[in-house]
């Protein structure tokens, strides 16, 4: 045992020379995870999208639109930018991306309601992009709401109704709206969360297979092998030993920020935090490991790692649900590991649910923490025999 400690210790004073020398080890262990991290969060950082630009095309020209218009301009998500004179222009504008939805209100709109003749309100928007077009279509919505609502009760008030009447029968039924773990719908909190780590993982991966790759290709898989005592297993815990630790503080520093920080909720606790983050780190380079175990070429290897970090991103289910996703795509998922640390977060730290909620997940990121040993004698053959080919 001691002497097995002692090769490790050897081969990660190796491995620190490699990183020192090694510009590119530094720029993808630390410089560029931080970029990435301080992008999405930064990007995101008011929670949702606030002022989006919104277009009037107003022919009628009343008190009534006025004010459906001031109210419109009113909400956080909508800012009223011009004004068209008809609808050719507006949709012009908004196929031009200057704004991202309008709101057309015919002439005699007020008189019609007035006289209770259900005028149509027409509003257009946007779904090129999903988030600000259900924003905007549910401030449209609320205005083509309020208008005839306002009218109502108007007309309520002129017959003598109560304010209590007057609300129960424009609101018979309240809705009371208690919105879990993040009450504040921050988008920042939803997709920080995965992006984030994902790109994250894309490193890991990639630095992994191109640890193992860089042996092979300048020659150095028997050397690393002899300051190991030719044990493959010792010289794959040294390599990564130094490594794993700076991916571990660096995921470390990235929990710390969002929810010290940023203030992220996090009803599970820092316990679920703290092993969710070894997992990721642990999970990440042993699928590095095993991909260049599956494939010992340093080209294959990391195009592997490339698309599966990649295909993450669409089949985490932070995007889209898996569940409504094809069954044969539903299965595919299983094999990424950011689905599992995605459904992780979200059972134990996000919503705060006991760990034997999550177990499957959990098993998973073991298992891709295990994949190595299904490969590491063939890590160790090619380090022996094979020759690199560009």
């Amino acid at each position: 045992m001691t002497r097995h400690l002692y090769h490790i210790w050897v081969v990660a004073k190796r491995e620190w020379k490699i990183l020192r020398v090694n510009r590119i080890y530094f720029f993808s262990m630390v410089v560029f995870p931080l970029l990435s991290l301080v992008f999405f969060t930064s990007l995101m950082d008011e929670g949702l999208p606030e002022d989006m630009p919104v277009g009037i095309v107003d022919l009628d020209n009343s008190s009534t639109s006025r004010t459906l218009i001031r109210r419109l301009d009113a909400f956080q998500s909508s800012r009223v930018v011009a004004r068209y004179p008809s609808v050719a222009e507006a949709r012009r504008a908004m196929q031009e991306n200057e704004i991202y939805a309008f709101l057309y209100i015919p002439r005699g709109t007020a008189d019609k309601l007035l006289a209770s003749r259900r005028p149509k309100i027409s509003y257009y928007y946007n779904m090129s992009s999903v988030m600000s077009g259900s924003l905007l279509m549910r401030d449209l919505k609320t205005i083509s709401n309020l208008g005839s609502a306002g009218v109502g009760q108007a007309s309520m008030r002129a017959r003598g109704y109560t304010p209590a009447q007057i609300q129960t029968f424009l609101q018979p039924i309240r809705v009371d709206l208690h919105q879990i773990a993040n009450p504040w719908t921050n988008y920042n909190a939803y997709l920080s969360t995965v992006l984030v780590p994902g790109v994250m993982m894309l490193f890991m991966f990639l630095i992994s297979a191109y640890s193992l790759g860089m042996e092979l290709k300048f020659g150095r898989g028997k050397e690393w092998l002899a300051k190991a005592d030719n044990n493959i297993v010792v010289a794959i815990l040294g390599k990564y030993l130094l490594q794993s630790l700076v991916f571990l503080v660096l995921i470390f520093f990235y929990e710390f920020y969002i929810y010290h920080v940023l203030h992220f909720p996090h009803v599970g606790g820092w316990g679920y935090i703290i092993l969710l983050s070894v997992l990721e780190v642990f999970g990440s380079v042993g699928f590095g490991i095993f991909a260049f175990g599956l494939l010992p070429s340093l080209r294959m290897s990391m195009s592997i790692c490339s698309l599966w970090a990649v295909l993450s991103f669409s089949l985490a289910g932070s995007a889209f649900p898996v569940m409504g996703m094809d069954t044969p795509i539903q299965a595919l998922t299983w094999l990424f590991p950011l689905r599992h640390y995605y459904m992780l977060y979200q059972i134990t730290v996000f919503n705060g649910f006991p760990l034997i909620d999550a177990w499957f997940h959990l098993v998973a990121l073991v298992g891709f923490t295990l994949l190595p040993w299904f490969v590491v004698y063939k890590i160790k053959n090619a380090m022996l025999h094979y020759v690199y080919i560009p």
